[in-house]
């Protein structure tokens, strides 16, 4: 019989259902499957790190999120955010469910139009577009939302050289309540920038004014400020309307709702207590019905919902490298996953599960990842059973931002893999390697040889 392995006695003082110093109670459920496949056997195919994407995730999430605002509004359309998640298997999933695609730069314009979507159904935001990418956007009779008045003069130069007149709308910052006030990005409500950009467009002649747009902030836990924008967008609208009497066809709400993760700071889980989209689509919706909008001219409602709608579809597979103590005592567990692939370890704390069967014995313990920085923390403090060298972890609700902001430092980034609804996996975005690094560098002559 071999022998057992010691376990240190802790004594905790917990109270029946309170949040205790560690936070809520921790689920002590394995999860061994994803999609009703082993995460053993997903990490023995593609290895260790490895992000996964659960295809019918998606599909139910974008489901529910129509459901909610169709059933308050007459006229939604969504906007996948590229920006959010731009692999194009995810991009395509969202495609395929009816979304226009939203871009903020060139690169995922070009992406937008390689995916094969109509430049029609492409939204175009962001502060930076040169004269190339306004040219293209212009020719394909997309929608470019002006972000200043520089870019605004671009393409009052830019209809007369192409002979075209441009569908725009300007973006709009407000104050909704929420501070900090995001005012980087648009004109400015209150001060009358927006009205001034406004009156430019209309005045010109040369382009068509045919919406609205804001984007009031990231990770919103007030439903109640988007109300106050869209009464405000509202407003400006009608406004072009009794002025110019020219109808604005659409106003674009932007994203920025929340997902289910936990902020860092928060005390309880971010599942339990962030808005859902029927408390989005309720304040939106009901803004807009309580306008003085006429009934037969409501206008069509976008939405650029980005993370709320990919979070949770997103897992982080690793594996344990080894245990320690700290010099205070405390447990740390290092993974082979770093903050350099998990950019959100930074905003969030993420539920981490194991993916096998453990000892009910708990501890406090840190998370660190493999990287030679000392900021590289997946999860400063949580309680976990106890880890052994080669077991794995799950890591929950990283489909957002991770696979757009994450960077080759000290490792490589992973494969990514997609579990298609019938419990199929897909390489979606193989790892990369150290071919893929060196073929985009040059050596000059003087410095190719060495002693050796």
């Amino acid at each position: 019989m071999s022998k057992l392995r010691y376990e240190r006695p802790v004594i905790m003082k917990l109270e029946t259902g309170m949040p205790n110093k560690f936070g809520t109670r921790t689920e002590y459920q394995p999860m061994t499957h994803i999609d009703g496949v082993a995460v053993n056997s997903l990490i023995k195919e593609y290895g260790s790190p490895l992000f996964v994407i659960s295809e019918q995730t998606i599909r139910n999430t974008i489901k529910k999120a129509r459901r909610a605002f169709e059933n308050r509004y007459p006229k939604v359309q969504f906007a996948w955010s590229y920006k959010t998640n731009y692999l194009n298997a995810v991009c395509s999933i969202f495609h395929q469910e009816g979304s226009w695609a939203e871009v903020v730069s060139g690169f995922e314009y070009d992406k937008a139009i390689s995916l094969g979507v109509d430049g029609r159904k492409i939204i175009f935001n962001g502060p930076d577009k040169s004269e190339e990418d306004l040219t293209k956007a212009i020719n394909n009779d997309s929608l470019i939302h002006i972000d200043h008045l520089d870019e605004l003069y671009s393409i009052t130069e830019l209809t007369e050289k192409l002979n075209k007149r441009p569908r725009v709308a300007i973006r709009v910052n407000m104050d909704t309540g929420v501070y900090p006030m995001w005012d980087r990005f648009g004109f400015n409500y209150e001060n009358g920038q927006a009205w001034d950009a406004l009156n430019k467009i209309m005045q010109s002649g040369k382009m068509e004014l045919v919406g609205l747009h804001s984007h009031i902030g990231t990770f919103m836990l007030s439903p109640f400020a988007y109300g106050i924008a869209a009464a405000k967008l509202a407003e400006l609208a009608l406004a072009v309307e009794a002025k110019f009497n020219h109808e604005i066809k659409y106003i674009d709400m932007g994203g920025g709702f929340a997902s289910k993760n936990t902020l860092k700071g928060a005390f309880l889980p971010g599942s339990d207590t962030n808005p859902s989209f029927d408390d989005f689509a309720e304040a939106i919706s009901s803004a807009l019905i309580n306008s003085n909008f006429k009934k037969d001219k409501l206008p069509l409602l976008i939405l650029e919902t980005g993370r709320a709608l990919v979070d949770e579809a997103g897992y982080l597979l690793g594996s344990v490298i080894s245990n320690k103590r700290s010099s205070t005592g405390r447990r740390n567990t290092i993974l082979d996953i770093g903050v350099n692939i998990l950019f959100t370890a930074f905003w969030y704390d993420h539920k981490i599960t194991p993916a096998q069967s453990f000892t009910q014995y708990t501890e406090d313990t840190c998370l660190y990842g493999p990287l030679c920085m000392n900021i590289d923390v997946v999860r400063e403090s949580t309680n976990l059973p106890l880890l052994n060298k080669g077991e794995h972890v799950v890591i929950h609700n990283v489909g957002a931002y991770n696979m757009t902001q994450w960077m080759q430092f000290i490792t490589l980034r992973p494969n990514v893999v997609l579990i298609d609804p019938d419990e199929k996996p897909h390489l979606i975005r193989s790892k990369e390697s150290l071919e893929n690094m060196n073929g985009m560098e040059k050596v000059p002559s003087h410095l190719a040889k060495f002693n050796k």
